[in-house]
């Protein structure tokens, strides 16, 4: 049985949630031709539409448009944090409308770390716990440093293409969700993709970049 506390977090969540689609489900993404363009991988008797074929409209059900996140991520890992994705991959009835959402589990002092989305904007609302968040610029404005302390209900919202993060700082768990301005935002993890590429960037690039010995460099690429 749901436990009737729960119910308000979640109404605030799609309240929000539906406020954002609303505001910004045409900022990026094209606007579609049809009322729905649910995703399928078998382009058999489909139309390519936004990046995927749409299903045959007649064959559409309700579960197309349905997914559950009630589940808590796993936090085991080195960072402490897990993202639960619902991206036009996960829910094909998201295809063409131009959002997706996520949700993110934190362990006590776990770490979403630096990264960015490249084709959206995100909008964060903690449901639980307390998260210290921020974005830098581009360099051409300087590579400012935005961050706020986020509570239970408060918002943030970190603009397209910027490095951003959240950092639980409570000593509990913590729950945000984030709406996102695409179907298919894209993430790029910092470290990940600076010291785990593959093949790995060559060290000579990075001991210049970083200013640091190669002995580092080499450390933090067998990190990943």
């Amino acid at each position: 049985m749901m436990n009737s506390k729960v119910v308000p977090k979640y109404a605030l969540v799609a309240v929000v949630l539906v406020a954002f689609a609303c505001s910004l489900a045409s900022a990026y993404d094209p606007s579609p031709l049809q009322d729905f363009c649910v995703a399928i991988d078998n382009p058999a008797s489909a139309v390519f539409v936004n990046g995927k074929f749409c299903k045959d409209p007649k064959l559409v059900t309700a579960d197309d448009f349905f997914r559950s996140v009630n589940i808590p991520g796993n936090t085991s890992n080195k960072v402490g944090s897990n993202v639960t994705a619902v991206t036009v991959e996960q829910l094909p009835g998201l295809n063409t409308l131009g959002i997706s959402l996520a949700r993110i589990d934190f362990a006590p002092r776990g770490l979403n770390p630096p990264h960015t989305h490249p084709r959206g904007t995100e909008f964060l609302v903690v449901i639980e716990g307390t998260l210290h968040v921020g974005f830098v610029t581009s360099n051409a404005d300087g590579n400012r440093l935005f961050t706020k302390v986020l509570n239970k209900g408060d918002v943030f919202v970190f603009p397209i293409g910027l490095i951003h993060f959240q950092l639980n700082v409570g000593n509990t768990k913590a729950v945000a969700f984030a709406g996102l301005s695409s179907q298919n935002p894209g993430v790029i993890t910092i470290a990940n993709a600076v010291f785990g590429s593959n093949p790995p960037i060559n060290q000579d690039v990075l001991t210049k970049a970083f200013q640091v010995d190669k002995n580092v460099v080499n450390y933090l690429q067998q990190q990943f």
